[in-house]
């Protein structure tokens, strides 16, 4: 129903009553537009519903409508709808600009200013039109979205979290290149055969420089295995640049007959980028 004046005593009929509960639940009445219209005070309380395969436009003037007044907004047809402020202001979070089955309330605040809320749609941060191999797969506005943690920041979340264990039957020694993509911890079962250099790096072609932000934090196992004689990780690297940890206790050995776990949490500091490395050092035999 568009907005009336009533009396004192008036009696209003069923299909008013009607009409006025459907307007509160921001329907009733609609008038429908297929070119680009200009509000009128007759709007008010209405639903204004623009049906064009062309882009159009509502305009929004000024002394036409009172505050509290409200006009709902529709967007049925393909071309996009935008809202525009005529000689009135229009203010809004969300977008002018409406795309198909978009809409939105149209509130005044006075008889020169309105502040547009805009329905939640695609437009305004639900998922569309999914790409898969991004991080998530389906596609589309409607139906199932599949989250597949795809992305190398997502990764590294998802990995630390589930506490994956990369198992080489091997002996350190040389430079071994920790992956964090495959695990956050890596056990290698052999005795090792002389003090080794870690690399940390995300994979193989990705840097961990390009997978952590600044402000971003992962935390990273290493467990070596020790024979009677013992060795220990004695160059730290990351993405092949040496990197000093800081540390409870100097670290210038393994322990024989044992296996080492060396816990090393990387922070990125700075987007040089920099890094704060903290490395604990703790025997199991």
């Amino acid at each position: 129903m568009a907005k009336q004046t009533f009396t004192s005593g008036q009696v209003l009929t069923a299909a008013q009553m009607t009409s006025l509960q459907q307007t509160a639940m921001l329907g009733g009445d609609t008038t429908a537009k297929t070119t680009s219209y200009v509000l009128t005070a007759a709007d008010a309380g209405r639903v204004v519903a623009m049906n064009s395969a062309s882009p159009t436009t509502i305009t929004v003037n000024t002394s036409l409508f009172s505050a509290g007044d409200i006009v709902t907004i529709q967007n049925r047809g393909a071309g996009t709808c935008t809202v525009t402020a005529g000689t009135a202001t229009v203010n809004t979070s969300g977008s002018l600009v409406l795309a198909q089955y978009q809409g939105g309330v149209l509130y005044f605040n006075s008889a020169s200013a309105a502040v547009f809320y805009q329905f939640a749609t695609p437009a305004s941060g639900d998922i569309e039109g999914v790409t898969a191999g991004t991080g998530l797969s389906g596609g589309g506005t409607s139906g199932t979205v599949t989250l597949s943690i795809a992305s190398a920041q997502s990764d590294l979340v998802i990995k630390g979290f589930e506490e994956d264990v990369n198992v080489v039957a091997s002996a350190a020694t040389g430079t071994i290149n920790f992956d964090v993509s495959t695990a956050s911890v890596w056990y290698y079962t052999s005795n090792a055969t002389a003090n080794h250099t870690l690399n940390f790096r995300y994979s193989s072609g990705t840097t961990l420089n390009s997978a952590l932000a600044v402000g971003d934090a992962i935390t990273l196992v290493w467990l070596n295995t020790n024979g009677s004689t013992a060795y220990y990780p004695n160059v730290i690297q990351i993405d092949g640049s040496a990197v000093t940890p800081k540390v409870p206790a100097a670290i210038s050995a393994g322990n024989a007959s044992a296996i080492d776990a060396y816990v090393f949490t990387i922070i990125k500091t700075a987007a040089t980028p920099t890094y704060t490395v903290l490395e604990t050092q703790t025997k199991f035999a």
